[in-house]
C-alpha cells in the first residue's frame, strides 16, 4: 500500500457538495489508506468559509490527512493535484436560459483547465462534478491540453439513481445489481438504459414492464435531482458527493470484475457519438485508466435515444464555441 501521500484538490470546497466530499475523501473512502495532502479551492468571497471547513476536518483528527491547504489561487490550488474534483460552478440565475449557463461556466471552466495544465501532476486525473458538467469538461479538457480520457464528468449519480430505481421496483438490494449504463449527457435526454443490466449476474431486463421502464424509469431518473429540491428544498447535495466518491474510488482502485459504471469522457466516436463530444459510455477502470466497453448490440430504439442526447450536446458545444470558450 503507498505511504506517499496523494495530492487532492476540490474546487467549490466551502459548498455543500464538498462539505459531505471531504469528509469521505479524508476518512479513506476514495483513496484507501494512502494518506491525503487537500488543497481547497475557492473564490475570494468564500475562502474564509472554506477555512472553517479545514478547521472542521482538522478538528476530526483523521489519520489520513497529510495536510490542508485553503486557497483563492488556482496556481496554489492544483499545484501538484494528481486527482481533482472540480465541484464549483456557476448555478443559474433569475432570469438567465441554458445557454447564459454554459457561458457563465465557461468563464470557471477555461481558466481552471489553463492553471491544471501549468500545474497539476502529469497524470492528474479530473472529474467534472459542477453542472452543466458534460459541457464544463469540453471546456476544461479544451484549455487544460490533457490526454484523452483524462478529465471526466460525472454522470455516477444518474447511475446510482438508475440502480436505486430498478432495485426498489424489483424489491432487491442495489448491490444485487451491475452492468447498469446511463448514456449521453447529465440532462433530461440522458438514456438510462436496462438493456445489459443483471441482477445476480442474470440478465434481468425481461422481468421489467416496458411500459415502467419509457414511461416512468427513465424521466425520473433524469428529473431526479428536480423531484429532490422539490421534496427537501435544497439540491442533492450528499448524493452527488457520495458518487463523486464511487467514481473517483473506482478510477483509482478498479471497477468490479464482470461489470462496468457509467463515465461521461471524451468521445473517440464510439456508438455513433462524435468524435470529441463528453458523452456519458459504459466504462471500466483498468490501470488506472477508463475504458469504453465495446461491442454491446444496439437496437434502434437505442441508437436513437443516444443520438439525441449526443445532438444535444453538440448543440451545447456549438453554444460555447460561438461564444469564444473553445
Amino acid at each position: 500500500m503507498p505511504t506517499q501521500p496523494i495530492t487532492v484538490t476540490v474546487t467549490g470546497a466551502a459548498g455543500q457538495i464538498a462539505y459531505s466530499l471531504l469528509f469521505r475523501v479524508a476518512s479513506g473512502d476514495v483513496f484507501g489508506d494512502r494518506p491525503v495532502k487537500l488543497r481547497l479551492l475557492e473564490i475570494p468571497a468564500a475562502k474564509r468559509a472554506a477555512e472553517g471547513v479545514a478547521m472542521e476536518l482538522l478538528d476530526s483528527a483523521f489519520p489520513l490527512i497529510a495536510g490542508i491547504t485553503v486557497t483563492d489561487d488556482p496556481d496554489e490550488g492544483f499545484a501538484g493535484a494528481e486527482a481533482v474534483f472540480l465541484v464549483g460552478a456557476k448555478p443559474r440565475g433569475k432570469g438567465e436560459d441554458r445557454s447564459d449557463l454554459l457561458t457563465g461556466n465557461g468563464k470557471i471552466f477555461g481558466p481552471q483547465g489553463k492553471a491544471i495544465a501549468a500545474n497539476a501532476a502529469p497524470g492528474v486525473r479530473v472529474l467534472v462534478v459542477g453542472n452543466p458538467a458534460n459541457t464544463n469538461a469540453t471546456i476544461l479538457d479544451a484549455h487544460a491540453g490533457l490526454e484523452a480520457g483524462q478529465v471526466t464528468a460525472m454522470t455516477r449519480l444518474d447511475h446510482n439513481r438508475a440502480i436505486a430505481q430498478v432495485a426498489g421496483k424489483l424489491g432487491v438490494t442495489p448491490g444485487r445489481l451491475s452492468r447498469m449504463t446511463v448514456w449521453g449527457n447529465h440532462s433530461n435526454t440522458q438514456f438510462p438504459d436496462v438493456a445489459e443490466l443483471l441482477l445476480d449476474g442474470e440478465p434481468v431486463a425481461d422481468k421489467l414492464d416496458p411500459e415502467w421502464v419509457d414511461g416512468e424509469f427513465i424521466p425520473r431518473v433524469a428529473k431526479r435531482g428536480g423531484e429532490i429540491i422539490e421534496v427537501r428544498g435544497s439540491s442533492s447535495a450528499a448524493s452527488a458527493a457520495s458518487s463523486a466518491v464511487d467514481h473517483m474510488h473506482d478510477w483509482f482502485n478498479g471497477t468490479p470484475e464482470g461489470d462496468w459504471t457509467s463515465v461521461a469522457l471524451r468521445s473517440d466516436g464510439s456508438y455513433g457519438v462524435a468524435e470529441g463530444l463528453f458523452a456519458s459510455f459504459p466504462c471500466r477502470a483498468v490501470d488506472g485508466v477508463w475504458q469504453i466497453v465495446q461491442g454491446l448490440d444496439l437496437d434502434d430504439r437505442q441508437r436513437q435515444r443516444i443520438a439525441d442526447s449526443a445532438a444535444e450536446l453538440a448543440e451545447e458545444r456549438d453554444t460555447v464555441r460561438d461564444a469564444g470558450m473553445l
